[in-house]
């Protein structure tokens, strides 16, 4: 069974009240590679406003040796990353969210799909029924069942106040300069004539707006309007076909952010256990409170997608669990150059929450129909993941696209090769450091700087997923290797920038519990035998703690 020696050498812990940090019950570990030298030499680690204390029995683990009088600094070797392709035995960090559609609803592909780096399973509540979405809830729930240390994520995704064209027989062609009307009265199609699925469509629109078809496939000028039509005059053509979406440019459809549709698909997901429910065209943080009420466990990732969210876009944020970028329809109302300037606001915004984000829409669109993707499309990838994005989605690439699982694997390797790029001296979204008054956030800064120190991967043991998420939000360059007892939380923390999820039941002894987790790494190959674990323990509600004593140890581990 693999074991954790007490290092000799150093020992030290941070003692401080924690009358005012919440919601962190976790032990993390850190460990170092071989690599790393020790040398003796005076050391100042602590901040100045902790101190040095010996570990005491009475905090679940056995007594160290007093070693306050020979510190030692570390002397790594050069472990900056190198710009070379990333290594077989890398873990990329970005995760990778697949939508589940006719092409990928089966069992053998959503194993497929996990086997080659899917990581949140997506159920678009816009296509298919509740029968279709419970089999892939249910073969996802068998996959999660296998296995300990592999697990996905499962995002229900609302439809929304979705304004669409009515259903024609036949697609209609379009052609520049002709005119075409959109008609209130249901079930009217013509060849120039259809109607929408909004009675409110003629008060939104104006004359002079310009009405976009599926995100700016085809655009419609408005010229004039009656009580039930509006008579357009087409700019750019194609093929109208049946229950196509529609956008005003700059205008947002004052319809409720969700629907009676929307309400039926939650209950669907609650009944099920879904872990997180993205929620479409949300203007303000009204729905997300409202959501929230109505049951306290949905973790809420708002869609930023309508251009009303934009001026409410501090308070949508900081009432939500996370955020998707729906660069489709926020593309389609808002000027398009603006798109890639919003993108990077909202990750920096929710990186600065502690918030996890995703970017969405057209990363691989051309991979539906084709092999390979254009080069854009990868540094499209690359750009959301230098900016820090927790996770980047494919649509239709999976959900219906020729070439799921290669768009899959593109996906990956653009992100772990981009991942591996980034240099040590580098943060992702920017430099950052923990709030001085929260002691949680404080270990998580100084862990990942340890982590990042001996280029050492970080081990977590949680109940809540708490310290998880901040040692995610300090962006280690190492995996965080997070073990809990709840399978809730590892299912969720499997949207997480850097953390990799382990399901394993915690016993009364926390060394027995320590080396299940050190034996089952060592199984993997994550650990060898000789390496350096640091061990850090913080939190206001301990696993095996008696008091809340914080400390941090560097310990050897043996097969």
């Amino acid at each position: 069974m693999g074991t954790i020696a007490n290092h000799s050498t150093f020992t030290s812990v941070f003692k401080s009240d924690l009358s005012y940090s919440k919601h962190i019950a976790d032990v993390v570990l850190l460990h170092a590679k071989p690599p790393t030298i020790w040398k003796s030499r005076s050391l100042c680690l602590q901040p100045a406003s902790m101190s040095f204390t010996q570990i005491t029995s009475s905090n679940g683990f056995p007594p160290l040796e007093d070693r306050s009088n020979s510190s030692f600094e570390l002397q790594p070797a050069d472990y900056s990353l190198h710009v070379g392709a990333a290594t077989s035995g890398s873990r990329r960090k970005t995760k990778i969210v697949c939508t589940i559609g006719p092409a990928t609803s089966s069992r053998d592909m959503i194993w497929k799909l996990a086997e080659t780096g899917m990581n949140v399973a997506r159920l678009n509540m816009s296509h298919g029924d509740h029968a279709s979405h419970q089999k892939t809830i249910d073969f996802v729930k068998e996959y999660n069942a296998q296995f300990q240390d592999n697990v996905i994520a499962i995002m229900l995704d609302t439809k929304g106040p979705e304004v669409r064209s009515g259903d024609v027989p036949k697609p209609i062609l379009l052609k520049e300069g002709q005119t075409f009307n959109f008609t209130i009265t249901r079930g009217v199609s013509t060849e120039d004539t259809v109607s929408v699925n909004y009675d409110d469509f003629v008060n939104d629109v104006e004359v002079g707006d310009i009405l976009l078809v599926d995100g700016g496939m085809m655009s419609l000028a408005v010229k004039s309007k009656t009580t039930d039509t509006v008579k357009c005059e087409v700019v750019d053509g194609g093929e109208l076909k049946s229950r196509r979406h529609l956008n005003v440019r700059g205008k947002s459809a004052t319809l409720p952010s969700i629907t009676e549709k929307d309400w039926e698909d939650i209950k669907f997901g609650v009944d099920n256990q879904v872990d997180f429910y993205a929620v479409s065209f949300v203007k303000d943080a009204r729905v997300v409170h409202e959501l929230k009420g109505h049951n306290a466990d949905i973790h809420v990732i708002v869609k930023i997608e309508s251009a009303d969210s934009i001026p409410n876009l501090h308070s949508i944020l900081s009432a939500s669990d996370g955020a998707m970028v729906a660069r489709g329809d926020l593309g389609a109302e808002l000027p398009i150059e603006e798109v890639p300037l919003l993108q990077e606001d909202i990750i920096r915004r929710c990186h600065g929450m502690q918030k996890p984000v995703i970017v969405a829409t057209n990363m691989l669109e051309s991979m539906i129909a084709h092999p390979t993707p254009t080069r854009a499309e990868v540094s499209d990838i690359a750009i959301a993941v230098r900016e820090g994005a927790d996770a980047i989605m494919l649509s239709g690439e999976t959900a219906h696209g020729k070439y799921p699982l290669k768009a899959v694997k593109v996906m990956h390797s653009v992100a772990l090769r981009t991942e591996s790029s980034i240099q040590s001296n580098e943060a992702y979204p920017g430099k950052l450091s923990p709030h001085r008054s929260h002691m949680g956030e404080m270990f998580a800064f100084h862990s990942t700087i340890m982590s990042n120190t001996l280029n050492a991967p970080i081990i977590v043991f949680t109940r809540t997923g708490s310290m998880a998420i901040l040692l995610s939000h300090y962006r280690p360059y190492s995996t965080i290797f997070a073990f809990t007892n709840q399978e809730r939380i590892k299912q969720r923390l499997a949207l997480y920038h850097g953390v990799m999820p382990i399901f394993m039941q915690f016993s009364n002894d926390a060394e027995e519990t320590f080396s299940r987790a050190i034996k089952l790494l060592l199984s993997k190959g994550h650990l060898l035998e000789g390496q350096h674990v640091t061990l850090v323990q913080s939190g206001a509600q301990p696993i095996w703690r008696e008091e809340s004593t914080h400390h941090i140890q560097v310990r050897k581990v043996h097969g």
